[in-house]
């Protein structure tokens, strides 16, 4: 994830480190370097990396400082969590943002080698775990996560992907570790792998889902919001780096919720500068990171989300990548507290937009929002030429999709949309009269 992601073996954060000396903050005499370590193309993270990065808004609370010292911000791009633990362990990075079994990870590994990290805040969060979705081929015959039995599975072992994978499968009455042949890879390797045949379906967290499916290389075959757990993204910082330049620390908190502002104010615009500097499609980054989008973004550490990082240790365990992590010696909120002062017990209390059906028409730098899916399929089908993009909640979980993506059911006068075919023929088992359609059909019944 969710993100993320220790592809690069999970397990060797485990391993002792060599020639781990030296210290993030560099500089000399009043200049002080502060790096920060990041995922690009893990959107779900952007108001603490991508985002923040290209509005400059970290600089500037360094400039805003005046305590004496000229600040420089050393940015790191990473494809995956798992080297900016190693790195934080190493004393090499100050901040760094991961999803939340690497954010465990994380915690672990900086205990172990006596070099703690704290989580000091949220950047992308669902509460339901719909930034994590199954997906298999596009001409596949699997139906349900009950299909992979035996097959070939393509995860990034501890990552929030892999923890999704390994619940679900659990739920299903398959064996997380005998049942299917689980393939350890970066995401870009499994979705290789997916396109080639050589796996049989992908777990994985924002973007590499609606990506894929975007790109026509996927569909989807389990959303992660059927396990109704939630999953996030967080920011961590070096224990002694925050007890040194708490100051520092602010200005980064203080940085995020004015990234994590400008995305709420400007969704497309947002949007449109993650694409830009990840060459990512802007209408995937928009699925995810939009008005009405699978992640929802706020600072605040809520205890539902340390609650269910509580929960995740237990599959780190079962997977040994690590032994108990204490998760409430982990978790700290103080600085991002005062960096926001009493706006942080209003963000707390905030809730998520409610599920919303969008369309981005073509050159608008705007959506607009309808009450139901079925208006959307009305408005595409006479603008059929002149539409971006089209996104509609899942009509079981709420996980926003692409519209022509999604699986379509029709109940008597109601248009319905679901992200993956099992929990659209759980609906029409249960509601006499109702059948899944094509999207052709859908905008042919709403036209």
């Amino acid at each position: 994830m969710k993100r993320t992601a220790v592809a690069l073996s999970a397990v060797s954060l485990l391993l002792p480190l060599s020639g781990c000396g030296g210290s993030a903050e560099a500089g000399s005499g009043n200049t002080v370097t502060v790096t920060v370590g990041y995922q690009s193309k893990t959107i779900n993270t952007v108001t603490a990396g991508t985002l923040l990065r290209s509005l400059g808004s970290f600089e500037q609370q360094l400039n805003a400082l005046h305590d004496g010292h000229t600040y420089k911000v050393d940015w790191q791009d990473y494809a995956t969590g798992a080297p900016i633990t190693a790195q934080m362990t190493a004393g090499k990075i100050d901040i760094g943002s991961m999803g939340d079994f690497p954010l465990l990870i994380n915690a672990a590994r900086g205990k172990q080698l006596g070099r703690p990290t704290r989580l000091v805040s949220v950047t992308g969060y669902n509460l339901r775990g719909g930034l994590n979705t199954v997906v298999t081929a596009p001409d596949s015959k699997l139906d349900s996560l009950k299909d992979l039995r035996g097959k070939k599975v393509s995860t990034s072992i501890g990552s929030a992907a892999d923890g999704t994978l390994v619940r679900a499968l659990q739920r299903a009455g398959i064996d997380p570790d005998k049942g299917i042949e689980k393939l350890n890879q970066q995401p870009a390797v499994g979705a290789s792998a997916l396109s080639a045949g050589s796996t049989d379906a992908l777990s994985q967290f924002v973007a590499w889902p609606g990506l894929l499916a975007f790109q026509d290389k996927a569909k989807a075959l389990y959303d992660g919001a059927e396990l109704d757990l939630p999953t996030f993204h967080g920011v961590t910082a070096r224990e002694d780096f925050a007890k040194k330049r708490p100051a520092v620390l602010e200005a980064f908190l203080k940085a995020q919720a004015e990234a994590t502002d400008y995305l709420h104010d400007h969704p497309v615009a947002a949007a449109e500068k993650v694409a830009k500097a990840t060459g990512l499609p802007a209408e995937v980054v928009y699925l995810y990171n939009g008005a009405h989008g699978i992640a929802t973004f706020d600072p605040a550490i809520r205890p539902k989300l340390v609650s269910a990082l509580k929960e995740d240790v237990s599959i780190l365990k079962s997977a040994k990548l690590t032994g108990d992590v204490d998760v409430d010696s982990f978790v700290d909120d103080q600085y991002v507290r005062k960096a926001l002062g009493p706006d942080y017990t209003e963000r707390l209390a905030s809730t998520p937009a409610p599920a919303a059906s969008e369309v981005w028409p073509k050159g608008a730098d705007e959506t607009r929002t309808f009450k139901s899916p079925a208006e959307l399929l009305g408005y595409v089908a006479k603008h059929k030429d002149g539409i971006r993009a089209a996104y509609v909640p899942d009509a079981t979980t709420g996980t926003l999709w692409f519209a022509d993506k999604a699986v379509w059911v029709a109940d008597g006068s109601e248009l319905l949309p679901f992200v993956a075919p099992a929990t659209a023929k759980a609906y029409v088992a249960d509601h006499a009269g109702a059948r899944v359609i094509t999207y052709a059909g859908a905008l042919e019944r709403a036209s």
